[in-house]
C-alpha cells in the first residue's frame, strides 16, 4: 500500500523534459503555426526529397521518434508473458479487437461528416501502443516487467498487422456496413509499407542496438547510461515533427478550430473508456493492482509516433488524417498523465 504522499511524487520522478511534454508540444504547435505564416514556400522545400510520400526531413524526424523507445525494450523477455496466459490474452483481446473497433465507432458516430479526420482517428486506434507507456505505467507502480514485455509483443505484432486491419477498418468493414468509402480508396500494401519503414526501420535498429549494447557492456552500462541519453531524442524528433506539421496546417488549423475542437472529443472518450474498462476487466479477472494497471496502460495508449507516420505516408503531410494523428499526443498526454494519479488513487484502496 502506498504513503499518503504517493500522488505528490509523481512528477518529481518525471525528467525535466518529460515533466514538461504538454508545454513543449504546445510551443512546437506555435512556431510551427508562425513558421507556416512567414514561410509560405515551406512546403516545396520539404518536398524536394522525399522517401515513398514522405519528404525526407520529416522522414528522419519520425524515425528519430520511434527509434529510443524501441531501445529499451527488453526483447529477451518475451517468455515471460506466454507463461501468464490471463494477461496475455487480455492484451491481445484488448489491444487488437476492442481498442480498433472502439476508435472506428467513435470516429463514425462523432465525425460522420469529416471523412480525413475521421480516418486520421482511426488510424490512432490501430496504433497501439509501444512508447511512453512504460513511463506512465511505472509511475503508477505498475508491472514493470509485464509492461516491458507487452510492448514488445505489440511492436512484433503491429508490423505484421497493422496493414491488414488498416484495410478492414478503412475500406473492407464500412463497404459492408453501406458507409461512404470514397475517401478510403487506400491498399493494404500502402500502410504496410509505412508500417515497415517507420517502424520495421527503428524496431530492428532498437533490437540490434539492445543486444550489442549488451553483449559489449552489459546491461547495467546500457540501461542506466545509454538509454538515459538517446532518450530525449524521441521527444526532439516529436517536436520537430509537429513544427513541421503545424507549419504545413497552419491555416486549417486556424481556419477551423472547431474541427480540432470535434477531434479531441472521441479521443477523450476513448481514453476513458478503454482505461476504465481495462481496470474492470482486469478486476474481475483476478488480476494484482501491478498487473491489472499495466493491462490499463497499455491499453489505453496509443503509438502515436506510428499513426501520424502512417497518416503522412498514405495520405500525405497536410492531410486532414495527418492533423488528426497529430491531436492524439497533444490529448493522450495530459490525459495519461491524470490518469497516472488516478492509478495510485486507486493503488491505495485496492483490494485483492
Amino acid at each position: 500500500m502506498t504513503t499518503p504522499t504517493a500522488e505528490a511524487d509523481v512528477l518529481p520522478k518525471l525528467s525535466f523534459l518529460d515533466r514538461l511534454l504538454p508545454v513543449w508540444i504546445g510551443l512546437a504547435m506555435a512556431v510551427g503555426l508562425v513558421l507556416g505564416a512567414l514561410v509560405p514556400s515551406l512546403r516545396g522545400v520539404l518536398d524536394a526529397v522525399t522517401i515513398g510520400e514522405v519528404s525526407l526531413p520529416i522522414a528522419l524526424g519520425l524515425l528519430l521518434m520511434m527509434y529510443p523507445v524501441l531501445a529499451k525494450v527488453r526483447y529477451d523477455r518475451l517468455d515471460t508473458v506466454t507463461r501468464d496466459k490471463r494477461t496475455m490474452w487480455l492484451s491481445l483481446l484488448l489491444n487488437w479487437v476492442i481498442g480498433p473497433a472502439l476508435m472506428f465507432a467513435l470516429a463514425w458516430l462523432m465525425l460522420p461528416d469529416l471523412p480525413e479526420y475521421r480516418a486520421g482517428l482511426i488510424i490512432v486506434g490501430l496504433a497501439r501502443c509501444i512508447a511512453m507507456v512504460i513511463i506512465w505505467n511505472d509511475l503508477a507502480c505498475g508491472d514493470r516487467e509485464a509492461a516491458a514485455v507487452l510492448v514488445a509483443v505489440n511492436s512484433v505484432f503491429q508490423v505484421v498487422m497493422f496493414g491488414v486491419l488498416g484495410w478492414f477498418y478503412l475500406d473492407l468493414l464500412p463497404g459492408w456496413l453501406g458507409l461512404d468509402t470514397t475517401a478510403f480508396d487506400v491498399s493494404a500494401w500502402e500502410i504496410a509499407r509505412s508500417v515497415l519503414i517507420f517502424l520495421g526501420i527503428p524496431l530492428a535498429a532498437g533490437y540490434l542496438t539492445r543486444r550489442f549494447g549488451e553483449k559489449a557492456r552489459g546491461r547495467e552500462w546500457y540501461e542506466t547510461r545509454f538509454l538515459p541519453k538517446i532518450g530525449p531524442v524521441a521527444l526532439y524528433g516529436l517536436l520537430f515533427t509537429i513544427v513541421i506539421l503545424f507549419a504545413l496546417q497552419g491555416e486549417t488549423i486556424t481556419s477551423r478550430p472547431l474541427d480540432v475542437t470535434r477531434i479531441a472529443l472521441p479521443l477523450l472518450v476513448y481514453f476513458a473508456v478503454m482505461w476504465g474498462g481495462s481496470y474492470l476487466l482486469g478486476k474481475a479477472s483476478g488480476l494484482s493492482y501491478q498487473r491489472t494497471t499495466t493491462l490499463a496502460f497499455t491499453a489505453a495508449g496509443n503509438n502515436f509516433e506510428l499513426a501520424i507516420a502512417v497518416a503522412i505516408g498514405v495520405f500525405g503531410v497536410a492531410s486532414g488524417q495527418a492533423l488528426a494523428g497529430v491531436v492524439g499526443p497533444l490529448i493522450e498526454v495530459p490525459v495519461l498523465v491524470g490518469l497516472v494519479y488516478v492509478s495510485l488513487w486507486l493503488r491505495r484502496r485496492w483490494v485483492t
